[in-house]
């Protein structure tokens, strides 16, 4: 395969990359390398796979729609893994016009090459937010996700109509990820994970909204970027089943897939505080405070069809996973 990944140098496109090289196959990696959070950290992920002779990477942004065309000119592409988006439920607050663009107008330029230039297999993320304020757990691809309470969220929401619709009109095999809260070594500074060791190493106190009453599906990284990967290897198809007449809700004649990943598990906000506080060796100041506008109480993931479709299960228990992140943290801080 010579698979494009786009925002290689994000968490979850860093991790995935290396996995695709490690096994052999070639990257084409793409990202804006923008300032939402340090790009030091993005080029140090970078350098890691610079250092591999079958990664080629490229800095430009997916709402460039000429960049990316000329990079799929240019480069004998089969397969896409789609990454890049702007993130993060509280910033899309004070900037929504940038949520936009990468993740709608960037998407459609992605899915447009991606018909134009026969690939065999598109992966995208999608997000765990879209299930909004449901409060049927777990939360299952068959629930409504009509009633998004965050921009961030609507935006993916509109990736999973826009891809089923390039799916059904083009026959381009497309696979969606809504990930649920995903940690680990090289994760993002403006995630709970990040923020709480570092404020617990630094002893500055740690805001806890909703006053600690929330809880996350979290799942590690390894246990995502082996499913993401298994999902690439394993096209997406029509549906045999699929009756016109009676359709059931989430599937169609499409070659469209859509599956939850996660780790099935929700862990409770002060649960994976204290994790947190038994790997640094630290105690929390916490400081208790209401919930915020577009959080979402409660994550929990239905990974039946994933388990169904790629034998997908999350092997990495919490407090191994906060484990391995802290470790990375000290490390990576040199601490």
């Amino acid at each position: 395969m010579k698979v494009l990944v786009t925002g290689a140098a994000g968490f979850i496109g860093f991790h995935v990359s290396r996995l695709l090289l490690d096994r052999g196959d070639e990257v084409v990696g793409i990202d804006n390398v923008n300032d939402y959070y340090s790009p030091k950290l993005k080029t140090d992920r970078l350098s890691k796979l610079t250092l591999k002779k079958n990664f080629a990477f490229y800095k430009i942004d997916i709402a460039d729609q000429d960049q990316l065309n000329n990079i799929f000119n240019t480069e004998n592409i089969t397969h896409v893994i789609n990454l890049a988006a702007q993130a993060g439920v509280r910033y899309s607050l004070q900037n929504p016009h940038v949520y936009i663009r990468t993740n709608v107008q960037g998407f459609t330029n992605v899915l447009e090459c991606c018909r134009h230039h026969d690939i065999k297999h598109l992966v995208y993320a999608s997000s765990s937010s879209v299930y909004g304020s449901n409060t049927s757990m777990p939360f299952s691809v068959s629930h409504s996700v009509d009633h998004p309470v965050s921009l961030y969220a609507a935006t993916k929401k509109s990736n999973e109509l826009l891809a089923h619709t390039y799916a059904h009109l083009y026959k381009l095999p497309v696979t969606g990820l809504r990930f649920f809260t995903v940690y680990g070594p090289w994760g993002r500074p403006d995630m709970a994970p990040f923020i709480f060791t570092k404020k617990i190493v630094e002893g500055s106190p740690i805001d806890i909204f909703n006053h600690g009453k929330h809880a996350r599906d979290f799942t590690y990284i390894d246990d995502i970027t082996n499913g993401v990967i298994k999902c690439l290897d394993n096209v997406a198809a029509p549906n045999p089943d699929w009756d016109s007449n009676n359709p059931d809700i989430g599937t169609s004649n499409a070659p469209y897939r859509l599956f939850n990943i996660g780790n099935c598990k929700p862990v409770e906000l002060m649960d994976f505080i204290a994790c947190i506080e038994n790997a640094v060796g630290k105690k929390a100041n916490k400081n208790f405070l209401p919930i915020q506008p577009g959080d979402v109480p409660v994550t929990y993931a239905d990974v039946t069809s994933l388990q169904k479709t790629i034998s997908y299960r999350a092997d990495t228990n919490i407090e191994l996973g906060i484990q391995k992140f802290v470790k990375w943290y000290r490390d990576y801080y040199n601490l």
